[in-house]
């Protein structure tokens, strides 16, 4: 069986945990350098970037992972996870000040879709998935390339909200939101880490 970690410092844990034992995997909750061993890909949840960078920093989290993303190690973030695997920040407005794991070339606009109450969910096409996936939108970042080595998956009018770069996925919205695996299925199999792709 393979095993998976998911960051469980901060914010949505749980229903990660669900998706993938869902799935057939071994979920290990990360929280500690040492917790990284033994496991073959890696969730950052959502929640609140500032607050989950702070955390990383504490648990001395920032530079393993910075290390193994750089190394090729499969890392998924999903919204504040995400920010958190961009090389640049910022709010529609203006720069953010704010630290990350600088790993995808990806600038990530924080808030970009509005605050909590202006949360949404829109129905999604996904390069690798036959039907539209619902994607649950709450203060989404939008994911813009820095290079051509970013490849994006899925888009909303305003702009990408699914991407990759080899070992590296982010996604604006929540998939742990919603009964439907079939992302972290993706996610996962293009790793070879679940059966049906490698």
């Amino acid at each position: 069986m393979p095993a998976v970690g998911v960051l469980a410092l901060q914010g949505g844990v749980a229903e990660h945990i669900s998706i993938l034992t869902k799935l057939g995997c071994v979920v290990k909750e990360i929280r500690t350098p040492a917790g990284l061993k033994h496991i073959s890909a890696l969730i950052l949840p959502g929640g609140e970037s500032t607050t989950l960078i702070s955390l990383m920093n504490r648990w001395e989290l920032i530079r393993p992972l910075r290390a193994m993303g750089e190394e090729g190690f499969p890392i998924f973030g999903t919204c504040a996870g995400a920010v958190l695997l961009s090389k640049e920040i910022n709010e529609k407005e203006h720069e953010v000040n704010q630290d990350s794991l600088q790993l995808a070339d990806v600038r990530a606009v924080r808030n970009f879709f509005g605050r909590q109450t202006s949360s949404f969910v829109e129905e999604l096409t996904v390069a690798g998935l036959a039907e539209p996936f619902t994607g649950v939108f709450i203060r989404a970042p939008l994911l813009l390339p820095l290079s051509d080595e970013v490849e994006v998956l899925s888009r909303v009018k305003d702009g990408p909200v699914l991407v990759r770069q080899g070992n590296l996925w982010l996604s604006s919205f929540h998939p742990e939101l919603t009964s439907d695996s079939r992302i972290h299925m993706l996610f996962l199999e293009s790793h070879g880490i679940l059966k049906g792709s490698g």
